[in-house]
C-alpha cells in the first residue's frame, strides 16, 4: 500500500523538480516585449497610437485629446499535464518522472520567449492598433500639416525574418499580458475520483496570458536577405521615424533580432572588423544581436 506520508512527500519533489526547469531558461522575450498586467478576461489598450512629445509653450496649454484606438488583447488559457501511474510509485519506478517534471518547469519557462517569438513571425499577418497588419507598407498617419499619409516599417521579402528594433523604450513593439501566472496543482488523493478509478496520480501547470502589438514605429521587419544594405535601410527607417503632426519620435536600431538560421549573417554584420570586401565594417557593434530559436520554429 501507499502510505500517506508518501503521497504527501511526492508533491514538495515533483515541486522541486518543476522549479529547477523554470531556472534552466534565461528568457529573452523582456528584451522586445513589454510585460503588461491583467486583471479580467481582456485589456483594451485606447491609448496606443499616441507617444507623448515637447513642444513650445506659447499661449495657453495645448489639451490634446488622445485618440482612442478599440485594440483589445484577449487572455487564453494554456496548460500541461503529467499523469503518474499508482503502480510505479508502488514499484519505486519515479526516476522516469523526474525528468518529466524538470522538462515542465522549462516549458513554462520558455513559453513567454515562444509567445513572443511568435507574435513577432506572424506580424505580417495579425493587426496592430490602427487596423493595419503589424509589419506593413501603409500605416496610417497624421503628417505635420494634417495631411492623413502612410508609412512602412517592412521591407518584404519571402526569405528567413529579422528584425531592426528600439528596445530602450518603456513600450516595447511586442506586449507579453500575464493575467495568471502558472502554477501546479494535483490529483493525488487516494479519494480522488480519477486516482480511484485510474490508478492514476495527476500533476498539472495552467496559466493564463496573451500577446499583442505595441507600438510598429519602434520596429522594422524583414524577410529580405541579411545584407549591409538591407541593414541599412532599416536603420535609416527607423530613425526616420515620426509621430503624429510630424513629430521625430527619435529611435535608433539598438536591438537585431534573428533566428538561428541568419545567426552567422548578423554575426558578420555586427562583430566583423572589416566586411566581404576587406573595407572597414562601419556595421560593427551598431546593435546588439538576440538570437532566437523560437523564430526558426515559428517558421517551419
Amino acid at each position: 500500500m501507499i502510505t500517506r506520508a508518501e503521497l504527501e512527500a511526492l508533491q514538495p519533489a515533483f515541486s522541486a523538480l518543476f522549479q529547477g526547469g523554470l531556472s534552466q531558461i534565461d528568457s529573452q522575450y523582456t528584451t522586445f516585449a513589454t510585460v503588461a498586467p491583467s486583471t479580467g478576461a481582456s485589456n483594451v489598450y485606447g491609448w496606443l497610437g499616441q507617444m507623448p512629445n515637447l513642444r513650445k509653450w506659447v499661449g495657453p496649454r495645448e489639451l490634446r485629446q488622445l485618440q482612442q484606438h478599440n485594440y483589445t488583447i484577449e487572455n487564453e488559457d494554456f496548460e500541461e499535464t503529467v499523469v503518474v501511474q499508482r503502480n510505479h510509485i508502488k514499484d519505486d519506478q519515479l526516476g522516469m518522472y523526474n525528468m518529466m517534471f524538470t522538462e515542465l518547469g522549462r516549458a513554462v519557462a520558455a513559453h513567454p520567449d515562444q509567445m513572443c517569438a511568435s507574435a513577432l513571425q506572424s506580424g505580417w499577418d495579425e493587426f496592430c492598433y490602427d487596423g493595419q497588419n503589424f509589419f506593413d507598407t501603409d500605416h496610417p498617419v497624421i503628417g505635420k500639416n494634417g495631411e492623413v499619409t502612410t508609412v512602412s516599417n517592412t521591407q518584404g521579402g519571402t526569405g528567413p525574418a529579422w528584425f531592426l528594433m528600439d528596445d530602450t523604450r518603456a513600450v516595447k513593439p511586442i506586449i507579453y499580458q500575464e493575467r495568471e501566472p502558472f502554477a501546479m496543482t494535483s490529483l493525488d488523493a487516494a479519494t480522488d475520483g480519477h486516482v480511484f478509478m485510474n490508478k492514476e496520480f495527476v500533476y498539472g501547470v495552467d496559466g493564463r496570458n496573451a500577446v499583442g502589438y505595441g507600438f510598429w514605429q519602434m520596429i522594422i521587419g524583414s524577410k529580405q536577405p541579411l545584407t549591409p544594405e538591407n541593414y541599412k535601410q532599416a536603420r535609416s527607417a527607423l530613425r526616420g521615424m515620426k509621430g503624429d503632426h510630424g513629430r521625430p519620435l527619435g529611435l535608433k536600431g539598438t536591438r537585431l533580432v534573428v533566428s538561428g538560421s541568419l545567426e552567422d549573417d548578423a554575426l558578420e554584420l555586427l562583430n566583423t572588423d572589416r566586411n566581404a570586401s576587406g573595407a572597414t565594417n562601419k556595421y560593427k557593434g551598431t546593435a546588439k544581436l538576440l538570437v532566437s530559436d523560437w523564430l526558426d520554429a515559428e517558421a517551419a
